[in-house]
């Protein structure tokens, strides 16, 4: 059975840092395509980063040259690095995997049950 586990969130300071980690178990996440998601309150769920097998990525707009993905294959950890965080960036962040490429279209099959991000101003 497939899991992910995200963990690293918290309060920051709007400039400040965070680094996201999803442990997954069940699988080999090297034959996975992986992305990382986050919905504010009232607001639709977005797609932030993802990872292809070869690992390549891509971005959301409002967060290239901020964010970065990565994984380690090893560990079969996800992880997403944050970077001169902005109040916007506040929500709930999820991972997610799936056997096909879906980018930043949130219809990945496997998710993660979310860690809160929280940027002040």
């Amino acid at each position: 059975q497939v899991q992910l586990v995200e963990s690293g969130g918290g309060s920051v300071q709007a400039g400040g840092s965070l680094r996201l980690s999803c442990a997954a178990s069940g699988y080999t996440s090297s034959s996975y395509y992986m992305a990382w998601f986050r919905q504010a309150p009232g607001k639709e769920r977005e797609g932030v980063a993802a990872i292809d097998r070869d690992g390549s990525t891509a971005y959301a707009v409002s967060v290239k040259g901020r964010f970065t993905i990565s994984k380690d294959n090893a560990k079969n950890t996800l992880y997403l690095q944050m970077n001169s965080l902005k109040p916007e960036d506040t929500a709930m962040y999820y991972c997610a995997a799936d056997f096909v490429w879906y980018i930043l279209f949130p219809r990945y099959k496997h998710w993660g049950q979310g860690t809160q991000v929280t940027v002040s101003s």
